[in-house]
């Protein structure tokens, strides 16, 4: 049954975007710094544990980031049903999400040997491998915790009540780091476990967010108004039109991670400065990039709320305004990285690595930090205008672009540059920093061509003011 029309509202301009913004850029801020801990705490404690942090963190998240991604596509649905006015419809399309979740559990921990297998064949050292298998197997029993969290969040998210996600995750992401600090280093009664500690860590704060998340959505009042015990059921039309467009995004994202993860692995043979280096360039990075994601999230909840409005004119508004913000923060954070690369080294040198004179670590730091102020504009680009993209149900474009850039241009040429001509860091770095470029410029001229106007997400077979000549998709 078609969900019911509201009237237009007037476009809210980059006030609009921030009330909703703001949360989530803070709630993603909390991630970045529960990663950035991580590390750090790491990089402390042992050599060999900062090293074997990076790659086993990503090819988790790897792993489990199509789950996640599926089932956050709950936002977009439930961002248009609430745009449309559809009280019952955001609770029956989280419901959805929360099956979809639950579903995922046994498929994300039957791929655990397919992670080992790929740490095995990347040619790390066997003191680090041994600790990126450890730390590996713990984090996935995180996943299922994770997409649960996102589709249960996707129910507020997608109304705008983003306060609500950054208040969850602030609490389980604080335990998260608190647990991190004790358990690696065994401090107050702790015992001490080095990186299984950051590991057991993770995974509970990975459940306590879906908890508090649960609390909330079936509580009296949030049941009064949307029935939420009511619509938590199986509904084939929805879950079907959900992995008909979550599909392409949750493969889009396990692809996209993937393609990097193949990077993050092969700098890992340079050798210790190579690898070390990397690894806090990239966890700096996260200063920049976690940031955009909470963008990223507010247009794609803003331009799903005006489309389920039936205003796509101000839901590509949204888009170009989100962007002008989200390129002034990367801007800043670039200078940043140019003019004070030795603050951000320093905080890596707790216990300096012995294989690594710390001289030359940090000329290798300064060279990526100009790199990454490049690459945050770029990365801005692709992330904001792609949750745009998203947002609109233009998930397959996504899938689609990105998938194809990251693997026929950055995979290919990764394996290429080091395995075949052995080239060093730099060289691995500069062509990874133009596959991010190719990225936004792709996403950005997929927006601006407004083809993703005429989707039709919800199957309302209404009328849509889009460019002229283009046809409306259902």
């Amino acid at each position: 049954m078609p969900p019911p029309e509201t009237e237009p509202r007037p476009f809210g301009g980059w006030k609009e975007l921030m009330k909703v913004a703001w949360p989530l850029i803070i709630n993603s801020g909390t991630f970045a710094v529960l990663n950035f801990c991580d590390r750090l705490f790491l990089s402390w404690y042992s050599e060999d544990a900062f090293r074997a942090s990076l790659p086993a963190g990503i090819l988790f998240f790897t792993l489990v980031c199509g789950f996640m991604a599926l089932a956050g596509f709950t936002n977009t649905f439930v961002s248009q049903m609430w745009g449309a006015g559809d009280k019952q419809g955001c609770a029956k399309a989280t419901a959805q999400g929360i099956i979809f979740s639950l579903l995922s559990i046994p498929l994300i921990m039957a791929l655990t040997p397919i992670g080992l297998w790929s740490l095995r064949i990347s040619g790390h050292g066997p003191e680090v491998l041994a600790l990126e298998e450890e730390y590996f197997k713990i984090l996935m029993w995180c996943g299922g915790g994770m997409a649960l969290s996102s589709a249960l969040s996707s129910f507020f998210s997608g109304r705008g009540k983003t306060f609500v996600i950054m208040a969850c995750n602030i609490i389980a992401n604080g335990l998260n780091v608190v647990l991190n600090y004790c358990l690696v280093f065994g401090k107050w009664g702790f015992p001490e476990m080095g990186i299984a500690g950051a590991g057991w860590a993770t995974v509970i704060g990975s459940w306590i967010s879906p908890l508090i998340f649960a609390l909330l959505y079936f509580s009296k009042s949030i049941n009064a108004e949307f029935q939420t015990f009511k619509n938590l059921r199986y509904d084939a039309w929805l879950f079907k039109r959900m992995i008909r467009f979550g599909l392409p995004s949750g493969l889009h994202w396990f692809l996209d991670v993937a393609a990097f993860t193949v990077f993050v692995l092969l700098v890992g043979r340079l050798g210790p400065i190579a690898h070390i280096a990397s690894n806090i360039a990239l966890s700096i990075n996260l200063i920049a990039f976690m940031p955009m994601i909470g963008m990223g999230m507010a247009v794609s909840i803003l331009v799903g709320q005006y489309l389920g409005r039936n205003q796509p004119g101000d839901a590509e508004r949204v888009g170009w305004v989100a962007l002008k913000l989200g390129i002034g923060y990367i801007i800043f954070i670039g200078i940043t990285f140019l003019f004070f690369p030795g603050f951000y080294t320093n905080v890596f040198e707790g216990n300096a690595p012995a294989s690594v004179p710390f001289d030359e670590l940090l000329k290798a730091v300064r060279i990526l930090l100009m790199m990454l102020a490049v690459w945050g504009i770029a990365d801005a680009t692709g992330i904001i205008l792609s949750g745009a993209l998203k947002g609109a149900g233009d998930t397959h474009f996504v899938m689609y672009f990105q998938s194809v850039v990251a693997w026929g241009f950055l995979v290919l040429g990764q394996l290429v540059i080091v395995l075949v001509f052995k080239a060093g860091m730099y060289v691995s770095w500069a062509w990874t920093l133009l596959y991010i470029i190719i990225l936004g410029v792709g996403f950005m001229l997929r927006f601006r061509s407004g083809r993703w106007k005429s989707i039709d997400l919800l199957d309302r077979r209404a009328t849509v003011s889009v460019e002229p000549g283009i046809p409306v998709e259902h």
